[in-house]
């Protein structure tokens, strides 16, 4: 491999795992994380970082042109809960560096951009049930109009300057190597957590809050495959929709509870519930199948098995 890829916001959630797992397959030297803070130890270790803020066009054209760079993944962003309390500098950091890296491919720089969507595209006017992959979206939180935006821009660049962005609407993501960074659904982490160090949790959502969820591996999965895919395979250049299982709090306790059965969790919704209440419980991710092979492998029982399993390590 002579390409060289860059992961903007790799010390996140995402991020690391994305830039570990792509290191792992391509080689660490060729593997470039950046972000406006180092990650951790084993991320550090394993190939070349940048400290790099991607709001600021110049140092990313600079370690662009250093590294000739060909492919760039933008993984950083400021999520639901974290982006309600600071709007404009969520809206600032989610639309910026999106356009930096747009207009980076436009003007021949990159030849090839992965940007992630979310369900807080959707609002609360989508049909709830199989969410279609062209629907209403109408989204209720700056994070949700931030990625709204974003993907009709993608759209756009690609439809006006044929640059090559790929882009999935991720669900809510449950991984044992990272904490979550501020979204909706990171309850689907912590109780983990929680239920091993104290036996217990106290759920920010209500218990029949059924929200679209997915196993770290299978994201990271899904997000090399779109973008290994054939190009004439996109079809959908603003975003694709992508499913793995839909659950509610209560349901994930009683998977917790077959496993752990002292555990207890009680419920004291805060604001992220309103958030959760304007998103779909399920997606139809037809699309993402047929175009590129797309398909889960993780369920709820299999998810909880791997999280216990490795959170007691």
């Amino acid at each position: 491999m002579s390409k060289y890829i860059l992961i903007i916001g790799a010390c996140g959630q995402i991020g690391t795992e994305l830039t570990l797992t792509l290191r792992e397959k391509h080689g660490g030297e060729h593997i470039i994380a950046s972000d406006i803070r180092e990650g951790n130890d084993e991320l550090m270790q394993s190939g070349p970082f940048e400290i790099l803020d991607a709001t600021n066009y110049d140092a990313l054209e600079e370690v662009i042109a250093y590294y000739g760079i060909s492919e760039v993944y933008l993984m950083a962003a400021m999520l639901s809960a974290t982006a309600e309390k600071f709007p404009m500098r969520a809206w600032n950091l989610n639309m910026n560096t999106l356009f930096n890296v747009l207009n980076l491919a436009k003007d021949k720089k990159i030849e090839k951009i992965f940007w992630p969507s979310s369900i807080a595209v959707f609002g609360p006017n989508t049909p709830k049930e199989d969410t279609p992959q062209n629907t209403i979206m109408e989204p209720s939180t700056v994070y949700g109009i931030s990625k709204q935006s974003g993907e009709r821009w993608c759209e756009y660049y690609f439809n006006k300057f044929n640059v090559d962005v790929r882009s999935i609407r991720y669900p809510g993501l449950i991984s044992w190597k990272t904490m979550p960074g501020g979204g909706t659904t990171d309850y689907a982490v912590e109780i983990y957590h929680k239920a091993l160090t104290e036996g217990s949790y106290n759920c920010f959502l209500e218990e029949d809050t059924k929200l679209p969820m997915m196993f770290m591996d299978d994201a990271i999965r899904a997000t090399l495959q779109i973008m290994e895919a054939p190009e004439e395979n996109i079809k959908e250049r603003s975003a694709y929709n992508l499913a793995a299982m839909s659950f509610t709090p209560k349901e994930m306790a009683e998977n917790i509870k077959a496993v752990l059965p002292k555990f207890k969790i009680t419920y004291e919704p805060d604001f992220r519930q309103e958030i959760a209440n304007s998103w779909p419980s399920s997606i139809d991710d037809t699309t993402a199948q047929n175009d590129w092979g797309w398909n889960a492998e993780f369920d709820l029982k299999k998810t909880t098995q791997v999280m216990l399993e490795n959170l007691k390590k």
